[in-house]
C-alpha cells in the first residue's frame, strides 16, 4: 500500500487518471459557481481555453506534482490522526490549505512565458482562495479514492 500522496497519485499508471479527475473537479466547481467573482473566473477559464488550446490540460499535469507536494503534510497528519474523510480534514484548514495550493500556481505564474495567461490568472487570483476553500471537501474525496 502506498504511503505518500506522491506514491499514490503520481505513479505512472495513476497520474493520467488523477489529472483527468482534477480537470473534472475544476470543471464541476466552475459550473457550480455564480455571482460576480464567478464571472471573472469563468471568463478567465474561457479565455485560456480559447487563446491557448491544450494549455489547461497541460498546466494541470505541470502543477499536479507541486499540488501533491503541498498536500503531503496534510495527508500525513490526516493519516497519523486517524481521520476518516480527507475532504473534511482539509475543510477544517481552509485558508492554510488553499494558500499552500495557490503558492504552487503563483510560482508557476511567475515563471510563465504566456503574458495573456498570467494576466488572466492575476485578474482572478484575489478571489481564488474562497473558490479553493469551497472545493476542499470534493478535492479531499477525489484524493482519498486513490488511497
Amino acid at each position: 500500500m502506498a504511503v505518500t500522496l506522491r506514491e499514490m497519485l503520481l505513479a505512472p499508471a495513476t497520474q493520467p487518471q488523477v489529472a483527468a479527475d482534477t480537470q473534472a473537479l475544476v470543471d464541476q466547481e466552475l459550473a457550480s459557481k455564480s455571482g460576480v467573482s464567478a464571472t471573472g473566473i469563468k471568463v478567465a477559464y474561457k479565455g485560456i481555453t480559447a487563446f491557448a488550446p491544450g494549455y489547461y490540460q497541460n498546466i494541470i499535469n505541470i502543477l499536479l506534482p507541486g499540488w501533491v507536494d503541498a498536500l503531503e503534510p496534510y495527508w500525513a497528519d490526516f493519516n497519523a490522526t486517524g481521520g476518516s474523510q480527507f475532504g473534511d480534514y482539509l475543510a477544517k484548514r481552509p485558508e492554510e490549505v488553499s494558500e499552500a495550493l495557490l503558492a504552487v500556481t503563483d510560482a508557476k505564474g511567475r515563471e510563465s512565458g504566456r503574458p495573456a495567461v498570467v494576466k488572466m490568472y492575476n485578474a482572478v487570483r484575489g478571489g481564488a482562495t474562497k473558490h479553493i476553500e469551497a472545493a476542499l471537501p470534493n478535492l479531499g474525496a477525489m484524493i482519498q479514492k486513490y488511497a
